[in-house]
């Protein structure tokens, strides 16, 4: 006759395991749902965008091409959007169907960028604002309102200062301003670690730029004895997937930063490396110049341990920026760099008040 134990600890034991599996799993299933959410995220964005109507375009300006995403028109106000460095039309996903509501978007891939020409001679702000000035005449054709993120807010700035008549009002997401110039530049993230790699490849003799910007970022610093393990994760899955953005399953944050750098030229990162993208032009003088409803927005600033700017501007460069733009509204954010990602909701409200 077979016994049976009903002790009262082996009655515990066994519900507490059924217990402990219960939590396993629950992890397990929320854990995965985590990353299923944020795996898919981008497909989902864009997925609302084409249902919002853009279309993918291109423009020949003197020569270059001007690639572009165009939101049906419906008789709304043009809002021109000019993404950062390593971005591409489609960094604004998360604020494009929303934007359609109130704006005919126009929304390019920058020179050097996506599927933009690839000209080192166009990579200089002054370069690239001209270009975009001959875009809102000869494509957008009316007074727009500009916004630009990162890079792309120097530009939008450039714009305001220099084709006034062009610009009905601008928005300059978290620039960089002041901050890529020489000797400032050393001293901030941009130059030590996507400046830095750009010339590193260039200067190197390597091919693959995908991997050499995947192992060469300065960000593996703060993952300790961590770091090599997601290198070569990273590094195994460009192995297997050669062209495409490098991804690593567990870490979807990844996604983003990486899914654009296969279009990314590095000699465009090499003009801030050297000075080149603020040749000729009078950074101060151009915002002084500015003399439609602007809006600043600076997102959160930090420090390494080396002391290098872990944002594209300081306090005192903000400071210095809100008094030279007359009448500017001053947008603190308590969010990382990418603001319209991160807040996209408070990102449109910004556009939408601003145009009015």
């Amino acid at each position: 006759m077979r016994s049976h134990d009903n002790r009262p600890g082996r009655s515990a034991l066994r519900i507490a395991a059924c217990g402990l599996a219960v939590v396993v799993v629950g992890a397990l299933a929320v854990g995965g749902g985590w990353l299923l959410y944020h795996r898919t995220a981008f497909d989902r964005a864009m997925a609302a965008v084409w249902r919002a109507g853009y279309t993918e375009r291109d423009a020949d300006v003197d020569g270059a091409r001007v690639h572009y995403a165009e939101g049906p028109a419906n008789g709304r106000p043009p809002l021109l959007l000019i993404h950062g460095q390593t971005g591409d039309w489609k960094s604004y996903a998360a604020v494009l169907p929303d934007l359609a509501q109130d704006y005919h978007v126009f929304v390019v891939d920058c020179f050097g960028h996506g599927a933009s020409a690839h000209d080192p001679v166009l990579y200089s702000a002054t370069a690239h604002g001209e270009a975009l000035a001959r875009f809102l005449d000869r494509v957008v054709g009316e007074p727009a309102v500009v916004s630009g993120h990162s890079s792309g807010g120097v530009l939008a700035a450039w714009l305001a200062g220099h084709a006034p008549e062009r610009v009905r009002a601008v928005v300059l997401e978290d620039p960089p301003l002041f901050t890529t110039q020489l000797p400032r530049a050393r001293t901030t993230w941009n130059y030590v670690d996507l400046a830095t790699a750009c010339h590193g490849f260039l200067t190197s003799g390597a091919t693959d730029w995908i991997a050499y910007s995947w192992e060469h970022q300065r960000m593996w610093k703060f993952f300790g004895d961590g770091a090599r393990g997601l290198i070569d994760a990273g590094l195994d899955y460009h192995a297997r997937h050669p062209g495409e953005p490098i991804r690593i399953w567990f870490v979807p944050q990844f996604d983003e930063v990486n899914r654009s750098m296969p279009a990314y030229d590095p000699r465009f990162g090499e003009a801030f490396y050297t000075g080149t993208w603020d040749a000729g032009f009078d950074l101060e003088a151009t915002l002084r110049a500015i003399r439609a409803p602007a809006a600043l927005i600076h997102t959160k600033v930090a420090y390494d341990t080396d002391g290098v700017l872990m944002a594209a501007m300081g306090d005192e460069e903000a400071s210095r920026a809100r008094s030279l733009i007359r009448g500017v509204e001053f947008e603190k954010a308590e969010t990382g760099h990418g603001f319209h990602m991160e807040d996209p909701r408070r990102f449109v409200e910004i556009a939408r008040r601003l145009g009015r």
